[in-house]
């Protein structure tokens, strides 16, 4: 039996590793911005989908495992290669965290009042979970991750479908931001845009386990493109739903607004079964970060950039030190969390990655950019168009973040300096390839 994914294994990585425990949070921090909101997951979606363009046509070029490290080393060599997969991996076993926190967290309404070291144990042993079903393989974490994607799925279209019939357009409040003398439109527009890009993070994983893909050059670009598109039209319809159902003034001061819509719409318990509900969303998120982290070291380290212990597999065929030591990173931070003010300093360092994930979404787009120079005899103008607008989107939010949180955001690049001098000798080695009859060979076949 073959262990390869299959085009909805990778649809399902797509789309797990994007819908996570911000669906359930982004109504009530976008309430305040009334329909300005819808328009902020409009651009959002629709850079989303140029973002994904992009890794498609990267991925039907360069079909190999670890994703983002392996188009920018095509294009400028492996050091930058490997700060960007250095940067990729860390961020995404860091975000982890908050997705483990949040699955268990969202279980609380049935689980009733816990003490914090049962939290911390359940964590652990979900952490724990979701590693061992990763070890069976990238076929099994596959079936996992599709059966979660469609358990999550039916809920997530019918809820707002339901909050549809109770939709008052005057919930959507006229927000008393844009009348502030202190921002204008296009500063509002680009917060709401960065609030709503986080439910897009995650995008690009399905280029990832590109060793372990059926047919990648023609699975993985089409579960890219799809995803994401199934992705923006799952938020943008749960956004609208859910903001349309219940007042504005409710929903800004809400800690729950899938349960409180469900409070408002039915009678009962109904709440609980929304718990329920986010918890298998964050656990199919985690599962799908697992995975990739796992297939991000594997990469790196096929490629030389990390050591080579990381290349090590199992007899299931799993990168057993990559996902153990990308599991062994969480730990700490669980254990962080477990003290409110350290999980919240936690959430800021969370969101620090965000930053990080747009500085490696441009640089594939400056990658894809060099490599269609590299053969513009060959290439159409859409690619230009789509990598252009994708780049220039990517730019657009990361000018309205603050410098500070640029600087913070730039230590997690940083910290990958000791492996890369530790890695310099096979670094170097690789830097003396040429690299444009590489990059016309891999083009090629």
């Amino acid at each position: 039996m073959s262990r390869k994914l299959t085009f909805w294994s990778v649809f399902a990585l797509v789309t797990g590793s994007q819908i996570g425990s911000g669906i359930f949070m982004l109504p009530a921090s976008l309430a305040p911005f009334g329909a300005l909101s819808l328009a902020g997951w409009l651009i959002s979606g629709i850079g989303a989908v140029m973002l994904a363009l992009v890794f498609a046509a990267l991925c039907t070029r360069f079909p190999r495992t670890g994703g983002p490290h392996a188009y920018v080393q095509e294009a400028f060599g492996p050091s930058c290669g490997f700060f960007t997969g250095w940067t990729y991996w860390v961020i995404s076993w860091v975000s982890t965290t908050a997705v483990i926190t949040a699955s268990v967290g969202y279980l609380t309404p049935l689980l009733g009042d816990i003490p914090s070291y049962i939290k911390l144990i359940l964590e652990v042993a979900l952490l724990v979970a979701i590693t061992a079903i990763n070890f069976k393989g990238v076929q099994t974490a596959g079936r996992v991750e599709f059966f979660l994607t469609a358990l999550k799925t039916i809920p997530l279209l019918l809820v707002p479908f339901i909050a549809l019939f109770f939709f008052n357009k005057e919930n959507f409040a006229s927000m008393s931001i844009v009348d502030s003398a202190s921002q204008d439109l296009s500063s509002i527009l680009k917060n709401v845009t960065m609030l709503t890009l986080w439910g897009f993070i995650g995008l690009e994983s399905g280029t990832t386990p590109a060793g372990s893909v059926e047919n990648p050059t023609k699975t993985i670009p089409r579960a890219v493109v799809l995803g994401t598109l199934f992705v923006a039209v799952l938020y943008f319809f749960n956004s609208l739903g859910i903001m349309g159902a219940l007042p504005a003034n409710e929903l800004i001061t809400s800690t729950a607004p899938y349960a409180d819509a469900a409070r408002f719409m039915f009678a009962g318990n109904w709440h609980l079964m929304i718990s329920l509900i986010a918890a298998i969303v964050c656990i199919g998120t985690l599962n799908a970060w697992i995975l990739a982290s796992g297939q991000i070291a594997l990469g790196l380290a096929q490629d030389k950039l990390m050591p080579e212990i990381f290349s090590k597999k199992n007899r299931h065929g799993a990168p057993f030190w990559a996902l153990l030591v990308s599991s062994i990173g969480i730990l700490p931070l669980l254990f962080l969390t477990q003290n409110e003010t350290l999980a919240k300093q936690i959430n800021v360092i969370i969101d620090f990655s965000v930053i990080c994930f747009l500085f490696v979404y441009a640089f594939c787009c400056l990658a894809h950019l060099k490599l269609l120079w590299t053969q513009k005899d060959k290439t159409t103008l859409l690619p230009w168009l789509y990598t252009f607008a994708a780049l220039i989107f990517c730019g657009w939010i990361i000018s309205a973040t603050p410098l500070k949180t640029l600087f913070i955001a730039s230590l997690f690049v940083l910290s990958g300096i000791p492996v890369f001098l530790f890695q310099k000798r096979k670094i170097n080695f690789l830097s003396e390839k040429p690299l444009p009859e590489k990059i016309l060979a891999n083009t090629l076949a």
